[in-house]
């Protein structure tokens, strides 16, 4: 098993769940860059642990742009950010701060 952290940012992963179970949609520039987008803000570590637990899906946006990719939660994404997201809210606010600052 690899030394790196399932989740590197846990503030950042809920933030996104939280935006997606919202019906936002998360946005590749490039494969290049790895660059991701979510509400316009950048995605540093959190769209890669929706793409490698399969809690998104490309979807074809047909007034998009050509060379950007376009993901939205699947069921099972959903399902998850339900739980993930509703565990959040019973944590106390120290907690939850302790665990946005230490990643």
């Amino acid at each position: 098993m690899s030394a790196r952290c399932i989740i590197a940012n846990r503030g950042e992963f809920i933030d996104a769940l939280h935006a997606l179970r919202r019906g936002r949609v998360m946005v590749r520039v490039g494969d290049l860059s790895g660059g991701c987008t979510l509400d316009g803000a950048p995605l540093y570590s959190a769209h890669r642990t929706l793409l490698e637990y399969q809690l998104v899906d490309e979807y074809d946006n047909p007034q998009g742009f050509a060379s950007v990719r376009y993901y939205r939660l699947n069921q099972r994404g959903y399902d998850f950010a339900e739980r993930a997201c509703a565990d959040w809210r019973r944590r106390s606010l120290l907690e939850r701060l302790a665990l946005r600052l230490a990643g």
